[in-house]
């Protein structure tokens, strides 16, 4: 059991623990091409640009519903309008309104993401040693079936999304509603993610220790990062009490 000040540690989900096969164009194309979109790399590399430009954006995955059907009806209208604007901006085609469907239901699913290699075992890892674990993400509801298949669900002691949350990160609301699942202050508490402000300053903000992953080694700033999962066990954060 270790006796680290670190009592829990909380993960962010996409680009942390698991990410997209491939990109999200090539999967948008899986399914858009027989509805005549050009399978080209050109299509696919339009697609993610205009992707990442919607993203920007959108506005936070947040919903005032409560009753869970409401809730995963706003999350996959917010979704529906997320692909359409990025089809909008590439060109619209007929049938969209099915090839959505087939494209939601899809990434609800295992068959388009897989975890880093890592994944699996630093979880065990950590569960091992006596961390409580932790979900925090933008993700929506799909995650919890997206997380059964890709066998990791087991892990985690709570999940945090931004739609039941009614908050994302980098929003301290989001943090702190983690923490009461697991009855923690702050500072028992790492939170580990990709991203430099919505999962490094956000946490840092709200109270807690972080680290970020920056498996490419081009953020700048700042910041306190390891470059793959494997780092986290032996952080001296984690380490320093235990030896």
């Amino acid at each position: 059991m270790s006796s680290s000040p670190i009592k829990a540690i909380f993960f962010d989900a996409v680009g942390t623990l698991f990410d997209v096969k491939g990109s999200v164009g090539e999967v948008y194309l899986t399914y858009a091409k027989k509805y005549g979109v050009p399978a080209t790399e050109e299509m696919v590399a339009t697609l993610n640009k205009r992707f990442k430009e919607t993203m920007k954006d959108m506005p936070a995955p947040i919903f005032s519903v409560e009753r869970p059907e409401k809730l995963k009806q706003c999350e996959r209208l917010w979704w529906f309008d997320v692909v359409h604007a990025v089809f909008y901006r590439v060109g619209m085609f007929e049938g969209f309104d099915d090839f959505f469907d087939e494209v939601y239901e899809a990434f609800g699913q295992a068959t388009h993401w897989e975890l880093y290699p890592e994944t699996a075992e630093v979880l065990a890892q950590l569960k091992e040693e006596g961390f409580e674990l932790g979900i925090i993400t933008n993700f929506d509801s799909r995650f919890f079936q997206v997380s059964r298949s890709l066998g990791i669900h087991q892990f985690f002691d709570s999940v945090t999304i931004s739609s039941l949350a009614g908050a994302a990160k980098p929003a301290t609301k989001i943090f702190s509603y983690a923490l009461e699942q697991h009855m923690m202050n702050p500072d028992e508490v790492l939170h580990v993610g990709d991203h430099p402000i919505e999962d490094f300053e956000g946490a840092k903000q709200a109270g807690l220790h972080a680290v970020l992953i920056d498996r490419s080694g081009s953020v700048k700033g700042d910041h306190h990062s390891i470059s793959s999962l494997t780092s986290v066990p032996t952080l001296p954060l984690l380490q320093s009490v235990n030896q």
